[in-house]
């Protein structure tokens, strides 16, 4: 199993100028930090609108600037949003292609659809058309990178006639290419493509992901036509992690913000209940569940001492973070996304949480 950096950009309240300013530069200097320590990549979200929680909405002009300061770790989109109209396929495949130009093909394209309200409506898209219109998109940009010349001919997407999209990304045949889900279905959705699995279930002890991953496979067997060129057939979750010199040190550093992560992040999905009241969730079916946590008072008590003692996050010294981070490799884990700041951890502590996993949790995978 290999480790990654991965990253909402959180601001606490009261917002000022200085703070968003502040997260981006803190930001950019634990990715620099992550590459000495040996992480594998860094992957950042593509949120918008959810106060507090991410303040990532434009990742690209971040991943540029990990690119100019690194050399070996790749460049993780987790993810990119694919219906429209966040991102137009073709603009894309464009912007990926010239990320992996200037990083010397380091791109890891993951794609997403979003499952929030605010992002959602805000976007005033409609939450039964995501999946197709992710699905959709995915071909089109893979077509856009692979063909000399490219015409999108599709039910939200078209071009007219055919047109050379440029640049061409320098890793052949294409990035490896990533789909994200929260969803049960979804897991097996991701393998049906042929993709890579950025499993988005958080707060559950990883022994849950075995299901997910094994689903996750099933469709992998079940893949007639993969969307990309090659099968990318590894599986990555995220978990919140953090690592310092004692137990009661990290245990002290996350007490806040871990719990306050996962119930925001539970409210975000949970809130389309009430923006589709009487209606088929469709494909977000499971956001009633999440619902149902908040409104009967389940969520309200999720504490620290439960995610800790669960093993549903990856918190202590090094010897305990090896412990807790190999039942994610025995769930199936390939690749772990770490998200090492969920809300208010003081960037010096996230600093020395690098440092002591590239130092000693890291090593124990090699």
């Amino acid at each position: 199993m290999q480790f990654a950096l991965f990253y909402e950009i959180p601001v606490a309240k009261p917002f000022t100028p200085e703070k968003e300013h502040q997260a981006y530069k803190n930001t950019l200097e634990q990715a620099i930090l992550g590459e000495e320590a040996g992480f594998h990549s860094f992957w950042s979200v593509e949120h918008h609108f959810l106060e507090e929680y991410s303040h990532c909405s434009n990742p690209e002009v971040l991943y540029g600037a990990i690119a100019a300061r690194t050399s070996r770790m790749r460049i993780g989109y987790g993810v990119r949003l694919l219906p429209k109209p966040y991102n137009h396929p073709i603009r894309s495949a464009e912007s990926a292609a010239v990320l992996d130009l200037i990083s010397d093909g380091r791109v890891e394209f993951g794609t997403g659809r979003s499952s929030t309200r605010a992002e959602i409506e805000g976007f005033d898209i409609d939450p039964h058309e995501t999946r197709e219109m992710w699905s959709e998109a995915l071909g089109h940009i893979v077509g856009a990178w692979t063909e000399e010349y490219y015409q999108a001919d599709g039910k939200y997407w078209r071009m007219g006639a055919p047109r050379r999209v440029q640049p061409k990304p320098l890793q052949k045949p294409h990035p490896p290419l990533w789909g994200a889900t929260s969803s049960a279905d979804g897991h097996r959705e991701i393998g049906r493509h042929g993709i890579g699995l950025c499993s988005f279930t958080v707060g559950v002890p990883p022994e849950d992901l075995v299901g997910r991953i094994d689903m996750y496979r099933q469709g992998l067997e079940e893949c007639e036509q993969p969307v990309g060129k090659v099968v990318n057939d590894r599986a990555a979750t995220f978990t919140m992690v953090h690592c310092a010199d004692t137990n009661e040190a990290a245990f002290a550093d996350a007490e806040e913000a871990f719990p306050w992560y996962i119930k925001t992040a539970v409210r975000h999905i949970g809130s389309l209940v009430d923006w589709m009241e009487g209606k088929d969730l469709g494909t977000y079916s499971y956001a009633a569940e999440m619902h149902k946590h908040d409104t009967d008072g389940t969520l309200q008590g999720l504490n620290f001492e439960y995610l800790k003692d669960s093993g549903s996050a990856v918190v202590g010294d090094p010897e305990r973070c090896v412990e807790l981070a190999k039942r994610y490799e025995a769930a199936g884990c390939d690749l772990l996304l770490c998200l090492v700041n969920p809300y208010n951890i003081p960037h010096d502590k996230v600093m020395r949480s690098i440092e002591l996993i590239g130092e000693q949790v890291i090593p124990a995978f090699s």
